[in-house]
């Protein structure tokens, strides 16, 4: 083989640029002919004085049992040579084989038979690469119609290629756009499934296929709900909405919604972004938007909303900290129903007029509905023993902490040097009624002092519940509702639906990379975070898929049993001394053909390639 060095015209402007291909002499009716076998584009970088050092590599390769010695060669050489000789058995015709697997999915095969005669001793194994998260990927990303949707939106093949690889690398391997660039090379076989050849890309390909996605964003979120309503036959008339957020590597100076704020995740020292989710009841996104970091979830409802389309009368789902009065009257105005947890107010429940229902979890869970007076809204009280033991324990801990902390302002009385001016420790009081979690509420502190009112003699306390809270009605919340016609039972089964916006949550932070974010600029951070929403819809419609055969597993355990599968190219040593090359998919395992056939997929992604050499 060599390398030969073309000029081409452009037809369109008629400039003139050269081209590469790799070549090789064959004999054809007694002529020799120059046949091209990969063409090596415009973009060729090696120097030609190496040229003929690469060809005798990439024939090493493509000839593994007649390596004597190895041949020395630098680094850029070497990565071009591993890469022309898997693309030359990447490329080679497709068996028969491969096209009855794409006929029958998931079945059980019938296979043409080839026999070669070949040296079992001379098999060697090569360039092995995952295959199963990126075939059922793939699956997912064609049936939620995103492909077609690129194509109509006029997105060329190869930022479409880098988006496919941006959303299922969020899938297969989490993590930033170069990281995943690095997986789509080095790791995966997805370039194979869909002939694209990502070690000749550029891992800036990847960062503008994130802009192209941020400007079709509204498009793209509408058209795949859309195709999941049809899919699912969806009956969107609950709407789940919450807000969460992600942290910056970094300051990220050049983000105007990185702002520092509260964290959860003990992460204070980091700029914050806020991610706000509108869901349907089935789980599937319906719309997401980027928010600053420390945006008050409470004014953020009605611009999500707004331009929602949401069916009238729509039953809109939130936690207690978006509920607030203002939220729940803006949703009343625009003729939403609301069903939300109220903020404060005084705690009741009356046993013998509960209805009792079980939870998914066997635990019997006590319902108490009352109309309010002016026969608007409706409050639902609701009773968990679970949450009950929690908050018992919770106050326990706090009175005995406020307790502790006026034992010891009552022991410092006795001693000399302790602080003993009145005004001194009605700071320390009040620290502690601030740390005491709502405990102190049901204390009586008296400080006692002395003829001149300055220094305190004495301290007592006295403990008396008060009625209407935690301690008097522990494990008790609220639920408030505009929807009136509803039973207690429909109403606290349709509020847990809440409890799947928090699954989507961990899902996007712990099993599709949403955070860190390592990007320095708004445009991009924003596409990560909706590279992540896009993954989280395959995920979800494969999960929702699986769960009809029966396979209710989370994505890091689908995902596990996906990587099992590889694409591995195993060459022998033919008896007349020529090399056979075989590229294919292992033979799925028990678990991972499940979930081949509940998809109604080809366990043998890829199909086979031959090359003999």
């Amino acid at each position: 083989m060599f390398i030969r060095k073309t000029r081409t015209n452009n037809k369109a402007n008629g400039e003139g640029y050269f081209t590469y291909r790799l070549v090789r002499g064959e004999r054809i009716g007694g002529k020799v002919r120059q046949i091209t076998v990969l063409n090596l584009g415009r973009n060729f970088s090696i120097k030609q004085e190496d040229w003929p050092v690469l060809c005798r590599r990439i024939e090493q390769l493509l000839h593994p049992q007649e390596r004597l010695l190895p041949l020395e060669c630098s680094k850029p050489i070497e990565s071009a040579a591993q890469r022309y000789a898997g693309q030359l058995v990447m490329r080679a015709p497709a068996t028969e084989s491969a096209a009855a697997g794409a006929a029958e999915p998931a079945g059980e095969l019938w296979l043409p038979t080839d026999f070669q005669e070949v040296d079992v001793e001379s098999l060697q194994m090569m360039q092995p690469r995952s295959v199963g998260v990126e075939h059922v990927g793939l699956f997912a990303l064609t049936e939620l119609g995103l492909i077609d949707t690129l194509n109509d939106l006029g997105v060329n093949g190869v930022l479409r290629a880098s988006l496919i690889g941006n959303l299922i690398g969020r899938m297969g391997r989490p993590g930033s756009e170069r990281a995943t660039w690095n997986w789509l090379q080095q790791h995966s076989a997805l370039g194979e499934l869909i002939d694209v050849d990502f070690m000749a890309m550029s891992h800036m390909s990847l960062y503008r296929a994130s802009d192209v996605l941020m400007k079709h964003r509204e498009v793209i979120e509408a058209r795949v709900f859309s195709r999941l309503q049809t899919l699912f036959d969806l009956e969107e008339t609950v709407t789940l909405y919450d807000l969460t957020n992600t942290y910056f590597e970094g300051e990220a100076m050049g983000n105007q919604k990185a702002k520092h704020g509260r964290s959860k995740e003990k992460r204070a020292d980091c700029p914050w972004v806020t991610l706000g989710l509108v869901l349907g009841g089935s789980g599937f996104v319906r719309r997401s938007q980027t928010f600053v970091g420390n945006v008050s979830e409470t004014g953020t409802l009605a611009g999500m909303l707004a331009g929602l389309a949401a069916p009238a009368g729509a039953l809109v789902i939130m936690d207690a900290g978006i509920g607030t009065e203002a939220n729940v009257a803006w949703l009343v105005e625009h003729g939403y129903r609301y069903l939300v947890v109220r903020r404060g107010g005084t705690r009741q429940f009356d046993e013998t007029r509960a209805v009792t229902i079980e939870t998914a979890a066997e635990e019997p869970r006590p319902l108490q509905k009352e109309i309010s007076e002016d026969g608007k809204e409706l409050c639902l009280y609701c009773h968990s023993p679970s949450r009950q033991r929690k908050e018992e324990a919770m106050l326990e801990q706090s009175s005995r902490c406020f307790e502790a902390g006026l034992q010891q302002i009552k022991d410092g009385l006795q001693k000399p040097r302790c602080e003993k001016r009145r005004d001194k420790l009605l700071e320390r009081v009040g620290r502690l009624q601030q740390k005491s979690l709502g405990a102190s509420q049901h204390y009586t502190v008296d400080l006692v002092t002395d003829d001149s009112g300055k220094i305190v003699t004495a301290i007592t306390w006295q403990k008396a519940r008060v009625d209407g809270t935690m301690a008097t009605h522990p494990g008790v919340y609220c639920l408030r509702t505009n929807e009136l016609a509803w039973g207690e039972e429909r109403l606290w089964r349709t509020y847990t639906m809440l409890t799947e916006l928090e699954s989507v949550f961990r899902s996007l932070k712990s099993e599709l990379g949403l955070r860190p974010v390592y990007h320095q600029k708004e445009d991009r951070s924003d596409g990560h975070l909706f590279i992540t929403v896009l993954a989280y819809q395959c995920v979800q419609f494969l999960r929702v898929k699986l769960k009809v055969a029966g396979i209710k597993d989370g994505w890091a355990t689908l995902r596990e049993t996906l990587s099992v599968q590889r694409r591995v190219t195993a060459s022998f040593r033919q008896r007349d001394g020529r090399t056979l090359n075989v590229r294919k998919a292992t033979v799925a395992e028990p678990e991972l053909m499940a979930i081949y056939r509940a998809l109604g997929i080809n366990p043998a992604p890829g199909g086979t390639r031959k090359l003999v050499a």
